[in-house]
């Protein structure tokens, strides 16, 4: 393939419909990154094979997903590109921005910091506009307790303890820059910012946030689970379908 030109894209999709954004091999299961190199070998009229900043998982959503591309044989001007794009993929898959960048430029690697937002519903009746965005949780909670607890997770920890089990990685090693709790409009909402994130990390560290405000797990314990590296020390895993990958920091 020429790689004469390299194209960084700015994505947002509604994830409900897709196993996750990679492509699982051996497997014919809608995924996010089928659907883009589908259509853009289309529109490029080559093999396109796309590198994405977040393997989001299968119901997991985004508003600020990045992607880039290598082509040498793309003929729309980068400036339509998006319009090119939007014409031919599904209402729920959104190219946002695009623009030509060095050819060094790696989605993934060279990312600087991810931010996630996991949104937990707290009405008492489920509303059909965000059943499928949102976490219904109406358990009472110590939002004081869980924010003393933010402050043993924030840092750089080994995060074993926050991964889901057989996952394999070079190291477990992670650094959080930030999390916030945010109650508005009868939804809570955590944001979490870092320089990378484990496989599950977001959605444990908030069903274990979930746990201390219920007074489950004291937010003293935070330090024990972290040196334990042990998942079943953790809490548990919330559902896929209240998080979005919010935004890629280059």
């Amino acid at each position: 393939m020429n790689r004469g030109r390299n194209i960084k894209v700015i994505l947002a999709y509604d994830g409900t419909n897709y196993h996750g954004f990679q492509i699982q091999k051996g497997k014919r299961l809608p995924t996010i990154q089928g659907v883009l190199q589908r259509e853009l070998s289309h529109l490029a009229k080559e093999t396109i094979t796309v590198t994405t900043a977040g393997r989001t998982d299968s119901g997991v959503h985004a508003r600020g997903q990045v992607f880039n591309f290598f082509t040498g044989n793309w003929q729309i001007p980068v400036d339509r590109v998006i319009y090119a794009l939007n014409s031919v993929l599904p209402p729920d898959i959104r190219a946002l921005s695009a623009e030509e960048v060095d050819l060094g430029f790696h989605a993934r690697y060279s990312a600087l910091a991810k931010t996630y937002c996991y949104y937990i519903s707290r009405d008492q009746i489920v509303s059909p506009f965000t059943r499928l965005y949102s976490y219904q949780y109406n358990y009472p909670l110590d939002l004081d307790d869980m924010r003393q607890a933010v402050l043993h997770i924030t840092g750089e920890h080994d995060f074993k303890s926050f991964m889901a089990s057989g996952s394999l990685v070079k190291s477990t090693i992670r650094t959080i820059y930030q999390i916030d709790l945010i109650e508005k409009d009868k939804m809570l909402i955590f944001t979490f910012r870092g320089n990378g994130f484990l496989y599950h990390m977001v959605r444990i560290i908030t069903g274990t946030l979930l746990q201390v405000g219920t007074g489950k797990i004291h937010y003293s314990e935070i330090e024990t689970i972290l040196k334990k590296c042990d998942r079943k020390s953790a809490g548990a895993t919330v559902p896929a379908l209240g998080l979005f990958l919010e935004r890629v920091e280059y």
